[in-house]
């Protein structure tokens, strides 16, 4: 990856330490987990728990970090990512694996889902995902834009361009019946990172914003199905294309403050 490019392996190493660990807390907290970003360090590199501090959320974050190197391993062949991709990345961040027809781990979800959010008006509404049998043409065709991306975005506005396609579409689908905001955190940053950039990560200080931005999307733009594009009405993105850029600071920093620490050793 180019923004590892000059450093030594110590320094390399522990950049690549710093964004996973600083990757999944922000993920991880988004959906609940209490573990603070010191916690998330220790229980990855020491292999211990928190004490006091929940199991579930202990488990979670090992499945994170594991996706990430997952998510690294699928950057080195040359060849598409497929829906077994995505399915083994599933199966390695759902920690709950106990068996259940209605809600499978590595597998399409069999059952409606949907959530509530709040209108910019202030009403509350219901909003549905795809349809399950519309996920498979849906998660086909967002597959195929994936890879395309994995090719042709370059630059830094075709990756943060590419990351936000990705993500937006992702949740729109919701194909998992659990974990979908964790891996479409993980899946859209594979052009950011092939491209050779660090990656875009959510702090849990913007969640807020975060949801909102989704939620407006799809409440203006209607439920998806299989005859649909993926982001229609994409000018309505801008905001949320600027609310990214400003996310993708905090990893930025640590590459620029790595990269300050290999100049310092050649002074």
């Amino acid at each position: 990856m180019r923004f590892l490019d000059g450093l030594d392996s110590d320094l390399k190493q522990s950049l690549l330490a710093q964004l996973r660990n600083l990757w999944t807390h922000s993920s991880t907290a988004i959906e609940g987990n209490v573990l603070t970003l010191s916690d998330v360090a220790f229980v990855i590199e020491e292999g211990l728990t928190v004490s006091g501090k929940p199991l579930k959320d202990h488990e979670e974050v090992i499945g994170h970090a594991r996706g990430i190197e997952f998510i690294y391993e699928l950057l080195k062949p040359e060849r598409a990512i497929t829906t077994e991709d995505l399915f083994s990345l599933h199966k390695i961040i759902q920690t709950e694996k106990i068996a259940d027809i209605y809600h499978p781990v590595g597998d399409w979800k069999s059952e409606p889902n949907g959530t509530y959010a709040v209108t910019p008006e202030g009403k509350q509404v219901f909003i549905n995902y795809a349809k399950p049998d519309d996920v498979p043409p849906l998660m086909e065709t967002c597959l195929n834009q994936l890879n395309a991306q994995l090719s042709t975005a370059t630059t830094e506005k075709e990756v943060l361009d590419a990351y936000v396609g990705l993500h937006v579409s992702f949740v729109r689908i919701h194909p998992f019946c659990d974990g979908n905001g964790r891996v479409a955190r993980l899946i859209a940053n594979l052009p950011v990172l092939k491209a050779g950039f660090p990656p875009i990560t959510i702090p849990q200080t913007k969640r807020k914003e975060y949801i909102e931005y989704l939620a407006h999307y799809e409440l203006a733009v209607g439920q998806i199905d299989a005859t649909q594009s993926l982001l229609p009405q994409e000018e309505r993105l801008a905001a949320f294309h600027d609310f990214i850029q400003e996310c993708w600071q905090a990893s930025l920093y640590l590459v620029a403050a790595a990269h300050e620490e290999q100049e310092k050793r050649k002074a």
